[in-house]
């Protein structure tokens, strides 16, 4: 099945289902559907989500985007899940990429944002992350999909504990601030104010106290040893990317998270060290600035491709 009829599907299910459905609108879906075997197949398709997936984005679900952007957002995340009902089984949409998608909360490449929670916990998220945050009467969690946090917990303590799950694990705050990143193939955690309980999948029943100044990174079934969190772990939140002595290679890595499209570091200088502070918001000066400063240059392939390459 092609994917413009996948995408067609996915816009007609998110047109029925904005609030705004009236009889002629109606007719017009009716018509689409009967018009080929294939358009009633990618109907099927949705259906079946419709049966087996209770968070099918919705009007109540739309951003303050506006409702042009927060629809197709919403078509866009439809149309991936009905891509993956094809291709694979429905597990496959259980999966962290898909409930990503389906997140809450997310931000962009170039997107920060700073959230107040309703026990007054602040929370701050980095680019490129996905989130769902659940309080109820026992428990508040936040559910970390992919991308950094720093949560500032709130001041007097709430009763109910306050937990960060990530695919790898959870951790549990302590009347604390902290940060987790969920990476692919593990979680980071760093504690700037008093402490964080960490207890990885597999090992629940064993958790790992984490005091202010230490990090770690866990997976489902261990922990690391406890390091030192360096003291500008956290200056993303101020817009800063600040590195002492990182090999060149795993700093374009890190700036590519704050940058749209494709970012790469020749490995005959990935080596080389680089040391301060840059603006993330402003990843163009930064590329400029490092010929000032390395003997490297920067060859832009298009707009959104460029490669540090060795002068």
């Amino acid at each position: 099945m092609d994917i413009k009829t996948l995408e067609a599907a996915a816009t007609w299910y998110v047109q029925l289902n904005d609030g705004t459905v009236n009889e002629a609108r109606q007719r017009a879906w009716h018509t689409w559907l009967h018009a080929s075997p294939q358009h009633a197949a990618a109907w099927a398709r949705v259906e079946i989500l419709q049966q087996q997936w209770s968070k099918m984005p919705r009007q109540a679900a739309l951003s303050s985007l506006g409702a042009a952007k927060a629809q197709r957002r919403d078509v866009l995340k439809i149309l991936s899940m009905l891509v993956a009902v094809g291709g694979c089984s429905w597990l496959a949409v259980e999966q962290v990429p898909y409930r990503s998608m389906l997140a809450e909360l997310s931000t962009g490449s170039r997107e920060r944002r700073s959230l107040r929670l309703e026990d007054g916990s602040q929370l701050e998220m980095n680019a490129g992350t996905a989130l769902d945050i659940h309080f109820d009467a026992t428990q508040r969690q936040i559910q970390l999909y992919r991308g950094e946090i720093l949560l500032q917990t709130a001041q007097p303590a709430d009763p109910r504990p306050l937990v960060v799950q990530t695919v790898d694990g959870s951790v549990r705050a302590l009347g604390t601030r902290f940060s987790v990143r969920q990476l692919p193939a593990y979680t980071r955690v760093g504690v700037l104010q008093a402490a964080v309980e960490v207890r990885p999948l597999q090992h629940a029943d064993q958790p790992l106290r984490l005091e202010a100044g230490q990090q770690v990174t866990f997976d489902r079934d261990a922990v690391s040893a406890v390091g030192l969190l360096p003291a500008e772990s956290a200056a993303w939140v101020q817009g800063m990317l600040s590195v002492n002595d990182w090999p060149l290679g795993d700093f374009i890595e890190e700036l590519g998270r704050y940058r749209p499209g494709v970012l790469r570091c020749d490995p005959a200088v990935q080596g080389l060290s680089i040391s301060g502070a840059f603006r993330i918001d402003d990843t163009d000066t930064v590329l400029e600035n490092l010929s000032k400063t390395l003997p490297v240059k920067v060859r832009y392939v298009t707009r959104y491709w460029a490669s540090i390459e060795p002068v």
